[in-house]
């Protein structure tokens, strides 16, 4: 195993293929909130615990804020007009003209962000090849009418603006015919609960918010116990495939007014602010007003966090193990700081933490 964590633009490490979490703890015996969780404090260094040991670490008067966006059956094979088999991942309905997913979702027709890969045993494999003009057909008389590259003009372009078109709507239609997204990692089809937090309620994700994933009800039932606040919000997933270094496009996200009143009164009794997720991170700091505080917020962001940004609100972050070129470990700098991350990580590949939706996770504290 190499491990080389030095001060360079990015942290350079290896994920050993055994720490690849290929299938749901709960396909070799252990519950969603018995894997494992280091727990990495600025003040107090690293500790080894799990993921329902959660509400015993936070303090009383904090305030965990979560993301319920419901993964979709995003994933469908679908037919070129030249007979070529193609997967199709819906990432995101197409920003603008007043498209949210939940309209996109009620509709027949609508514009959507895509990637089209070429199928392969046991998953998929990008693919560069340039489809414009392109008709898919997909299962259930759905259509798939390949627009531009996504962004426009982009050259060796896995992302596209197509119009998909279902006949009856979307929401209901993908229900039927489509399945969660899945990578080569994943070693076999498991169903959409596998890919759902237990507490999703709002469609949307392409991929799911996995850092929620271990938070099971009685976790929460104890959270409450303990007097940590509990708040929510929504933001989309698109498709995470784009970890190569390449910023997270638009996604859509939903800070309701409730929240943006928790975090006031945790930031004012002087309560650490907890995210679930990147997601809740991006989210919540798309939502912050020019004097600092979070405000009620609806719509697009392509907020990208960095050290040199830095974090208006978040004090804490319950988060999964991300590969080295992902963008998201700039934001965990940005959080916890170089060396903290680099002991980290360096800990998690030394004690064999597991990576991806399925494994593991890793809980950022001041």
């Amino acid at each position: 195993m190499t491990v080389c964590l030095e001060c360079s633009p990015a942290l350079s490490f290896e994920v050993p293929a055994e720490l690849v979490a290929s299938a749901p703890p709960e396909a070799r015996g252990v519950p969603r909130d018995g894997v494992r969780m280091l727990v990495a404090s600025t003040s107090d260094g690293l500790r080894h615990a799990h993921a329902r040991d959660l509400p015993e670490i936070l303090r009383p008067d904090d305030l965990l804020v979560i993301n319920t966006s419901q993964t979709l059956p995003a994933a469908l094979p679908g037919t070129t007009a030249g007979h070529e088999s193609v997967e199709v991942h819906l990432s995101t309905v197409l920003p603008g003209a007043g498209r949210t997913p939940a309209t996109a979702l009620a509709a027949a027709i609508a514009p959507w962000i895509v990637e089209l890969r070429r199928p392969r045993p046991g998953g998929s494999a990008p693919s560069y090849v340039d489809r414009t003009g392109a008709v898919i057909t997909v299962p259930g008389g759905g259509v798939v009418r390949v627009l531009d590259s996504h962004p426009a003009g982009a050259v060796w372009s896995r992302l596209w603006v197509a119009e998909l078109t279902t006949p009856a709507p979307l929401g209901r239609w993908l229900a039927e015919y489509g399945e969660p997204i899945r990578y080569s990692d994943v070693a076999r089809r498991w169903p959409i609960d596998a890919y759902r937090t237990t507490y999703a309620d709002t469609p949307g994700s392409a991929e799911m918010p996995s850092a929620g994933r271990p938070l099971t009800p009685a976790v929460f039932d104890r959270l409450r116990h303990r007097g940590v606040e509990v708040a929510a919000l929504v933001l989309h997933c698109g498709v995470s495939s784009l970890e190569s270094g390449d910023p997270p496009h638009s996604e859509w996200y939903s800070v309701p007014p409730e929240t943006a009143d928790a975090v006031t009164r945790a930031r004012a009794r002087g309560g650490r602010v907890v995210a679930v997720g990147t997601t809740v991170v991006r989210a919540l700091e798309s939502a912050v007003d020019p004097a600092g505080r979070v405000r009620a917020s609806v719509g697009w962001t392509d907020l990208v966090i960095t050290r040199e940004r830095g974090l208006s609100v978040v004090d804490g972050l319950l988060t999964g193990w991300h590969e080295p070129a992902a963008s998201h470990l700039r934001m965990l700098e940005a959080l916890a700081g170089r060396d903290l991350l680099c002991r980290s990580y360096r800990t998690a590949l030394e004690h064999g933490y597991r990576w991806h939706e399925f494994g593991d996770v890793h809980l950022l504290l001041p």
